[in-house]
């Protein structure tokens, strides 16, 4: 510093003083510059307090020698206690100074800087409100400070700024906001412990409503809870539990939409603390919002339904993950169906609660692995503000069915997961049938696949839209092998010839699945349907040998399935056209097998035309799987199916080509099990001679 530079009103004592290395002979010259200042005062000269301010900022606290640097922190210092209540008047000239040496190299000039500021805003109170953004500014990067004295100053510091917000009703959080979203994506634990106790004492102010900037912020929050340190953890923790209170008691002024995306995101963090906490936030979001979170509905389900293969490791998110899904389920309802060329809005965004299908009430155990953090994918839609508002939401359908979609092509995914795919399909078809048409011919292929799945939950789960019901087989030209025209029907029988094809294809599904399959349609779907539309396809079936197979297996499930049991009481009488036509299209297919045909015969009550049909047996080759088929016959006129049957060979002079029948599949049968069975079973059979006399007696 130049010694022959004048610095009146300031004595060159003082100055001599503030650039002395010894911190008494300073604090002797900061008392002296109080003495001065409050004569300027006393006189009301402003100027001079002003060029006092400015030389012990330009000359001493942003000099190059670090003493003077701490003579000029100091002596501001001393100026604001002098000051007095009119400090505020000055506060600009003195706080950008001493804000500038908290970059200083030198720990203990930074920790001068924090007992100048101190003192400063001691004696300014509620006045240094309107700089409020660059003291929390300079005090979030002390809070980081590697010096323990620095950062027990700067805590001080911080207390005292924090009662002063605390005490007043000037605060300008707008201003603020842009401030603490650019800060609280530090990743410095100290800046976030700092950052995390601010949004706590601005939430505890009833004047301060930081709810409705809580969009800002939220994501922030959501990256501190994942900080190593517990203890910042529980105070992020404890942050947004508070503002999730503040959600509940005030749903009506939240800004649910701007916030869904970023909860999106944050369900599927690898963090377990993060993943639960924003799907409980989730879950609190549908049921309060309600229709609001319609649009965001594929992100939703990108996020949730990973989780709902989670084991008993992470059974808390997947029991919250659960709720999420069928609360979001809940809100697609039949109104959902209507297009919008029809000129119908939708519906307003009111919480629904509409009764869901039985089968989809059921909440699910589940398990699996996590998913990383992932970016908004591109179908997600633009936050939008719609707290108070009663906004026209519309279902993105083809978004929902695009998440869908991707998790059944996704072979890592869990057997619940699955399963949760597939009854959002189901629940889509059932709500909005008209909207889901033009998916079906997408969802098909894989859903056809999904028979293939080794989880039986997976395949009973099989989704088949009920729309797309059977074909009227009564009606004129039901018989062609494939509609033209572009209906619920086409569909069903293209179903069907795609459902064929795999069993062609995947012989060992439809060995050790084909039956299970089947019998799950017949109970989607109508059984009778089912059959004729498939002996109908198998009639013009080129691989004879799959067709003999197929037809083996059909002609076992409508014998022995108990869900057949009304269709099989149909066939059984054939009183009905219906009943004739069904069993005539069977006949066709059947005749792929010999002894199916035979079977289906004894099951009309057609025993003449069955006798006839074991009478050319012998022109066909015997070979062991066809004594194998008359094998499992036998057995099945054993089973309470065929009671009926056998109570029928006691009326011996009306049923005699049932029992020349059941001769000739005797004569087929080697001396094995079977022959023993049946022999013993005919030895049973009355003479009719006998019963003539015991009808005359």
């Amino acid at each position: 510093m130049n010694p022959e530079k004048d610095f009146s009103p300031l004595t060159p004592s003082i100055v001599r003083a503030l650039n002395d290395k010894l911190y008494e002979k300073r604090k002797v010259a900061a008392l002296e510059i109080e003495k001065l200042v409050r004569e300027f005062v006393a006189q009301n000269s402003t100027a001079q307090i002003k060029h006092v301010i400015l030389i012990l900022s330009q000359e001493f606290a942003l000099s190059q020698h670090p003493h003077s640097r701490k003579g000029g922190l100091i002596g501001l210092a001393a100026c604001s206690i002098a000051l007095g209540k009119d400090s505020g008047l000055y506060l600009k000239e003195l706080i950008e100074p001493v804000l500038t040496c908290f970059n200083d190299a030198d720990s203990r000039l930074r920790y001068y800087a924090c007992e100048a500021l101190y003192n400063i805003v001691k004696v300014a109170r509620g006045s240094v409100l309107p700089h409020f953004n660059v003291l929390f500014d300079g005090l979030s990067k002390l809070a980081a400070d590697p010096d323990p004295n620095v950062k027990s100053g700067s805590e001080l510091l911080d207390r005292l700024l924090k009662d002063i917000v605390t005490e007043s009703n000037k605060f300008d959080l707008i201003s603020f906001i842009p401030l603490l979203r650019e800060r609280i994506y530090s990743n410095n634990q100290y800046a976030r412990q700092f950052i995390i106790s601010w949004i706590l004492v601005l939430e505890s102010v009833p004047d301060i409503n930081l709810l409705d900037y809580l969009p800002e912020i939220l994501d922030g929050l959501f990256q501190i809870l994942g900080d190593n340190s517990k203890e910042i953890r529980k105070m992020c923790e404890v942050a947004l539990g508070e503002f999730l209170k503040e959600i509940k008691k005030n749903p009506s002024s939240v800004k649910f939409a701007e916030m869904a995306n970023i909860l999106v995101i944050h369900c599927q963090a690898s963090d377990d603390l993060i993943q639960l906490t924003a799907m409980c936030w989730m879950r609190e979001f549908i049921q309060l919002a309600g229709r609001v979170m319609l649009p965001y509905s594929s992100g939703i389900l990108t996020a949730v339904l990973p989780c709902l293969s989670y084991d008993d490791r992470k059974k808390r998110i997947l029991a919250v993950a659960n709720v999420c899904n069928q609360s979001l389920m809940k809100l697609v309802i039949p109104e959902d169906d209507e297009v919008a060329d029809e000129g119908k809005p939708g519906l307003a965004s009111l919480p629904t609660d509409t009764d869901q299908e039985e089968s989809l009430s059921k909440q699910e155990g589940v398990s699996g692995g996590e998913s990383g953090v992932e970016r908004v994918p591109s179908f997600f839609v633009p936050p939008f503000a719609c707290s108070a508002e009663r906004l026209q939401v519309t279902l993105n359908l083809d978004g929902i069915v695009q998440v869908l979609d991707c998790h059944l092509h996704d072979a890592g995914a869990g057997m619940m997961t699955r399963i949760a795919v597939l009854k959002w399909l189901y629940h889509l078809y059932i709500k909005t049938p008209r909207k889901m048409f033009r998916h079906t011919d997408s969802l098909f292929p894989i859903l056809l696949k999904t028979l293939s799945d080794e989880s039986d939950e997976v395949s009973a789960d099989f989704t088949v839209p009920q729309t797309v019901g059977g074909p009227d087989y009564s009606a004129k030209g039901s018989m062609e092998c494939s509609p033209t025209t572009p209906t619920m029907n086409s569909y069903f029988y293209k179903f069907m010839i795609n459902l064929l094809k795999r069993f062609s294809s995947e012989r060992k599904l439809l060995e050790t699945r084909g039956a299970f399959i089947i019998r799950q349609l017949c109970l989607l779907l109508n059984a009778e349907n089912i059959f004729h539309s498939m002996a109908d396809i198998l009639l013009r079936e080129e691989d004879l040998k799959f067709a003999s197979t197929m037809v083996h297996t059909l002609n076992t499930i409508l014998l022995t399935s108990s869900e057949l049991f009304q269709l099989r009481n149909q066939l059984k009488d054939l009183k009905t056209p219906e009943s004739r036509n069904l069993f005539c299209c069977l006949y066709r297919s059947w005749c792929h097998n010999p002894v199916t045909t035979v079977s289906l015969c004894f099951l009309t009550q057609n025993y003449k035309h069955a006798y006839d049909l074991i009478q050319k047996f012998g022109d066909l080759e015997v070979t062991v799987d066809f004594l194998i088929e008359v094998d499992k016959l036998v057995q099945l006129i054993e089973c309470p199916i065929f009671t009926y049957l056998r109570l029928q060979l006691l009326d011996v002079k009306s049923n005699p080509f049932l029992i020349r029948a059941l001769y000739g599949l005797l004569m087929l049968l080697p001396q094995s099990s079977a022959f023993q069975l049946l022999s013993h079973r005919l030895q049973c059979v009355p003479n009719p001679e006998l019963m003539q006399a015991a009808a005359a007696a």
